[in-house]
């Protein structure tokens, strides 16, 4: 959420943010509001101001045995011109946080502008694996091996849901555990394992409600939400907290399950492993001081790359425009791997600064000292990995002209084979 304060002294920059993230609030409204949101707090400021020296006239009046009558009745019409001016101040609090809630947050001067197809490849690593073969799409091998059953996970739960099964339930016990082990005991995070099931404002507090609650699977007997990606209860772990300065940075990472209906435009790419609604994911959360967040995005980016790295999988990073950012970011890289099998690059973690949009909205703040004034942190989070395109990416590439599967070296002792073979 933006500082009200922020919008009202920069509104044409507010404007462009609302236009290049293609976003419909109406900052004009709001600025309207919040105009007479404060005359009328002045006025009610000013008669409370006199209704107290007036109070105080009339008890004097009142000791000395004086005639208090006029008084009496000019501060009843008082009281009920400050009961107005209460009731319309209430009622344009509540619309003025209707549209606030709907700003978006401000892309960073380094976010070139327009939709998806101005987004920029900053870099690659490594190369596309050749093959003296056609490689085959991962469902197939999925399929053949047997480490996927996408009928029975269906008939579970419903379309673009699955079941892993066998070497492909190890496959995913193992990379989960080897993402942990490299983030905890390489970059410094700490783990957590949080609840999967959250609240509502614990919801908005990162951005996802209230504009992507339709994507989202809600518990209607309780209100509650299953999480759409670790990020969200992790950055709320310390909402409405001050953190002290000398804590930060805290870095965080989590394994969740991450649950997302992908109503609308998500509906596409649903064969195999690609958009499925249930999926694993390590994810990576940072709470920083604002001057170090910057740093801390490219550090965090690296730590994500790290991981495709030592997996030997050939990926690109791509720094998004304006109109394809989050609601909630200033900033994001994707970090996408080549799936030769499928033929294209599949985003694998999205890495962000939220700056201090979602410590607003969460009221996460921090103090330099024991004695200065609270702060709003910034924010960032990135996946590191998310699970189904990264199986994606190790089985097609990684795959031999017999349909087996070589497991990268650095799984091994996670895994205890050295191929992946089919199950008799």
């Amino acid at each position: 959420m933006l500082d009200l304060k922020f919008i009202r002294e920069h509104p044409d920059l507010v404007k462009e943010a609302v236009r290049k993230k293609g976003e419909k609030a109406d900052v004009d409204r709001l600025l309207e509001l919040d105009r007479e949101r404060r005359e009328l707090l002045r006025e009610s400021e000013t008669l409370k101001h006199r209704r107290n020296v007036v109070s105080k006239e009339i008890g004097l009046l009142k000791k000395e045995g004086k005639d208090a009558s006029k008084k009496i009745a000019e501060m009843r019409e008082v009281a009920e011109h400050i009961r107005r001016l209460d009731e319309r101040l209430e009622q344009l609090e509540a619309e003025i946080q209707e549209i606030l809630i709907w700003v978006p947050n401000i892309p960073h001067p380094s976010v070139p502008e327009g939709d998806e197809s101005a987004n920029q490849e900053i870099k690659r690593w490594g190369e596309k694996p050749s093959f003296d073969f056609d490689p085959r799409p991962h469902w197939e091998l999925a399929e053949r091996l047997g480490i996927v059953d996408f009928q029975r996970g269906a008939k579970l739960s419903g379309s673009n849901f699955v079941a892993f099964q066998g070497w492909g339930a190890r496959l995913e016990r193992a990379l989960i555990n080897f993402m942990l082990d490299i983030h905890i005991r390489k970059h410094g995070y700490t783990e957590v394992s949080p609840p999967f099931i959250v609240r509502r404002d614990i919801m908005f507090g990162t951005g996802q409600l209230p504009k992507l609650e339709e994507d989202m699977y809600r518990i209607e007997q309780d209100d509650l939400f299953l999480i759409p990606t670790a990020e969200v209860p992790l950055t709320n772990l310390y909402k409405d907290e001050i953190l002290p300065g000398d804590q930060l940075p805290i870095y965080l990472t989590a394994y969740t399950p991450c649950f997302r209906r992908e109503a609308g435009s998500y509906g596409r790419e649903t064969r195999g492993l690609i958009r499925i609604h249930q999926f694993d994911k390590v994810e990576l959360v940072k709470f920083v001081k604002p001057e170090d967040s910057y740093d801390e995005l490219e550090k965090l980016l690296q730590d994500a790359e790290e991981i495709l790295q030592l997996l030997g999988l050939h990926y690109r990073v791509v720094l998004l425009a304006a109109g394809d950012l989050s609601f909630a970011a200033a900033k994001c890289y994707d970090i996408e791997v080549w799936a030769p099998g499928t033929g294209k690059y599949l985003e694998v973690s999205s890495v962000s600064n939220f700056e201090d949009f979602q410590a607003r909205r969460a009221n996460i703040r921090f103090r330099r000292t024991p004695d200065s004034r609270p702060e709003y942190l910034h924010t960032l989070n990135g996946s590191g990995l998310a699970l189904p395109r990264t199986v994606i990416a190790l089985l097609e590439t990684y795959q031999t002209d017999e349909g087996t599967v070589w497991v990268p070296e650095v799984l091994r002792p996670y895994l205890g084979v050295d191929v992946i073979k089919p199950e008799r």
